[in-house]
């Protein structure tokens, strides 16, 4: 499968037990969404391999997940630090003014002075509300609340977010 057809979900932390059960970070709106997928691509640096999700619960402190093929310890741990990814074809249409964050991922960050601020490196979710991360070429770093106040249009088509913000923030 190819990276542009995977939309990643998270990630692998670490073991969990000793059955081959995995601990996960997952990015999604609800801790255990993840779990709706009935094959996980995992993998690093493009190369994804699928793996049949058996069972996941969720603990007090991480996501845990079973999957098929990984049945001991060692082999959970071989996979800390896989990201974990499901098809683009499986994901439910984002509803009007709502984005998969891994479609903002790369796109230009520009104001209304034409200035570019950078590129979405990440987002960061803080609970109020999601931060763009956004590197410039320079390697400087800005943490861009994406509200209404200051993301003024998103437009992935054109590959550009436009914001109210400044080159000196």
């Amino acid at each position: 499968m190819r990276d542009e057809d995977l939309v990643v979900m998270g990630f692998v932390r670490g073991a969990f037990g000793i059955k081959g059960w995995v601990k996960i970070h997952a990015d999604t709106e609800y801790a255990d969404g993840l779990f709706d997928y009935p094959t996980w691509w995992l993998g690093k640096n493009g190369s994804w391999k699928p793996y049949a999700f058996e069972n996941g619960a969720v603990q007090p402190k991480a996501l845990a997940a079973k999957l098929e093929g990984v049945d001991d310890r060692d082999a959970a741990e071989a996979m800390r630090g896989m990201q974990i990814a499901v098809p683009r074809s499986e994901l439910p249409e984002a509803g009007d003014g709502e984005y998969y964050w891994a479609d903002l991922i790369g796109l230009d960050v520009v104001n209304p002075q034409g200035e570019t601020l950078g590129k979405v490196d990440s987002l960061l979710e803080t609970g109020a509300n999601d931060v763009l991360v956004v590197k410039s070429g320079d390697g400087q770093q800005r943490l861009i609340p994406f509200v209404d106040q200051y993301v003024l249009e998103v437009a992935p088509a054109e590959g550009r977010i436009l914001v109210d913000w400044g080159l000196d923030y």
